[in-house]
């Protein structure tokens, strides 16, 4: 296979990445219409668990059995799903998924920003400044305007979304501390800490017993759980590889229209003249942080 066949898969995949982590805030949507937040996610991280358990034997591996490393997958576990995920799905009962796309993608921006003030081990250049100013713009401009229509609970959802997206930041942060496993680990062995932390929470405040989803969030939340999360996983951990971190940054920014499209086609949602402002600043942000920087000489 020669090199411009093999990036063009590697650009496919990518495209598929962004489209499956686009969908998924669409998919949490039609979820939480008949099924709570607590319920869908425990779902969705015991399915998704499962899946990469499977995905790991059938390659050969098996998970640790290290305390440690199991205590790093638990504290991973609630930065990269239990919390993040819970708040969104709340979030999404009352806030449009093409918003929950928008201001969930600035990750990057928070993930500097805690590094700059904790680790303080990457250069504060003027280019990321730049990306975290017009973030942080973006974000005031969807939250603080959208919010004036519904004063209240729209604006706790909204900030809900904001605290999901710092959580990502420090599990990007924490996940450094995954060097040396295969990357699918982490991801397998969270994702099973997850689902041990939701299902009692979901049993006692859910009785997920007593719940009749419909077909249309039952489907959902099987999209969510096999495609959006579990495949998903696989080829970010396939494009690690092969077009290293940065270039797989690229799908912070590929999937915030994909996710809003997905929502307007689907869902029939709009958004406002500022909201779209808004998604200008924090594409135009998030692009400066993951941007390569060109070498000198």
């Amino acid at each position: 296979m020669d090199r411009k066949t093999t990036m063009a898969t590697e650009l496919a995949l990518l495209l598929a990445l962004s489209t499956l982590w686009g969908a998924s805030y669409t998919f949490i949507k039609i979820g939480v219409e008949t099924i709570p937040p607590i319920t869908l996610i425990a779902a969705r991280t015991l399915i998704a668990g499962a899946v990469l358990v499977a995905i790991l034997r059938l390659r050969g591996l098996t998970l640790p059995t290290d305390r440690k490393v199991w205590g790093r997958f638990l504290f991973q576990a609630c930065l990269n799903s239990v919390v993040p995920f819970t708040l969104i799905a709340w979030a999404e009962q009352t806030t449009d998924a093409g918003l929950a796309t928008i201001l969930n993608s600035t990750s990057p921006i928070f993930a500097f920003l805690l590094t700059a003030l904790i680790t303080r081990h990457e250069a504060i250049t003027g280019r990321k400044l730049f990306g975290v100013a017009a973030g942080l713009i973006g974000i005031c401009m969807i939250v603080g305007i959208e919010a004036l229509g519904g004063v209240g609970h729209e604006l706790w959802a909204q900030l809900a979304i904001v605290a999901a997206t710092i959580c990502y930041a420090g599990a990007a942060i924490f996940g450094r501390n995954f060097k040396g496993l295969d990357p699918m680990m982490p991801a397998a062995g969270s994702m099973i800490c997850g689902a041990a932390i939701l299902i009692p929470v979901s049993l006692v405040v859910d009785r997920p017993w007593t719940l009749a989803p419909s077909a249309d969030s039952a489907l959902a939340l099987v999209a969510l759980s096999v495609f959006s999360t579990a495949l998903a996983f696989v080829i970010y951990f396939r494009l690690v590889q092969t077009l290293g971190s940065v270039g797989t940054t690229a799908q912070a920014y590929l999937r915030v229209p994909i996710g809003v499209a997905i929502g307007v086609l689907f869902l029939g949602e709009t958004l406002s003249s500022t909201a779209w402002m808004g998604l200008a600043c924090v594409v135009a942000g998030v692009i400066a942080m993951t941007m390569r920087a060109r070498k000198r000489g």
